[in-house]
């Protein structure tokens, strides 16, 4: 759903389109000539645009698990991805969160927690339970696993469909009342209202900044550490003060520019191309990026 991966930037310029306002379309971003590959849905596949699969996708896919395990800012995460470079998100990649221990809730501990992010194809280990030829979760665009001490609930993408392991837990199990209010027209409608109501009278919205703001933040945290896996090691976050602890000032990454592929007499040829910088000043770049010319309101 975030369109194609792992590209390098079109040679070719062709003419902007007399419909499209080129300027205006890279926004902050920086300069760069117009190609069809960008707009209208590919801008997700690459780096001065989108964030990836990962970027794209983690905030429907890990929101039923970032709520309801009160999860905040992680204290390390660890990224490996396909090979990746300075202009296009990886392929496939899988990135690894931990969470520290929470407040515990009435009926149920809340101690450390691992998260584990696939995509691009990669897949956990299949759980107990569930039958041969089915889907993980039950979803084609992707889903969670909530694994427990004694069971393992299953749900698809934007927390459909939930279901425990094995099935047959399902015949015995009583569904909690609602408590949250249910959205009918949609996030972005829910947004819409939320803004024309008045403020003594608002009914925040499901999805407010509040709440989704810590929730990008803990996903393209995870982005960072896929960029910076030359490290070859588990990054240390401080959540408070958006940097991690465990670069220093002499670590270096080495950075894919180019991955030329030719045959050569019948025989595959790759020339890959990389540069080394300063780890540091990267992660500080990724972490807060430098625009072109920002946006005022």
């Amino acid at each position: 759903m975030h369109g194609p991966t792992g590209l390098e930037r079109p040679a070719d310029t062709p003419p902007v389109p007399g419909t499209l306002d080129w300027d205006l379309f890279l926004g902050p971003a920086s300069y760069r000539p117009y190609h069809p590959t960008y707009t209208p849905w590919n801008w997700r596949g690459w780096w001065d645009f989108g964030t990836g699969a990962l970027g794209d996708m983690a905030c429907h896919i890990l929101d039923p698990i970032f709520k309801t395990l009160n999860l905040q800012y992680p204290v390390s995460v660890q990224g490996s991805s396909t090979q990746i470079n300075n202009e296009s998100p990886p392929v496939a990649e899988i990135v690894k969160y931990k969470f520290p221990a929470r407040k515990d809730m009435a009926k149920v501990n809340m101690p450390e927690v691992t998260v584990t992010w696939y995509d691009g194809g990669l897949l956990p280990p299949r759980p107990a339970g569930l039958p041969e030829g089915d889907i993980l979760g039950r979803d084609i665009n992707g889903g969670c696993l909530l694994v427990g001490s004694k069971r393992t609930l299953m749900c698809g993408c934007w927390s459909s469909k939930p279901i425990l392991l094995p099935y047959s837990e399902m015949d015995h199990f009583n569904e909690p009342p609602k408590t949250l209010r249910r959205v009918e027209l949609g996030h972005v409608m829910d947004w819409v209202r939320a803004c024309k109501e008045t403020p003594e009278n608002r009914v925040e919205t499901s999805s407010n900044f509040g709440y989704a703001g810590p929730l990008n933040e803990m996903v393209v945290m995870g982005v960072v550490a896929a960029r910076l896996q030359d490290l070859n090691r588990e990054l240390k976050w401080d959540g408070k003060n958006m940097k991690f602890t465990n670069i220093s000032d002499a670590d270096t990454i080495r950075v894919v520019t180019s991955d030329k592929f030719t045959v050569i007499e019948g025989h595959p040829h790759f020339d890959t191309q990389r540069t080394t910088i300063n780890a540091k000043q990267a992660a500080e770049e990724y972490i807060k990026h430098t625009y072109r010319q920002g946006w005022n309101l």
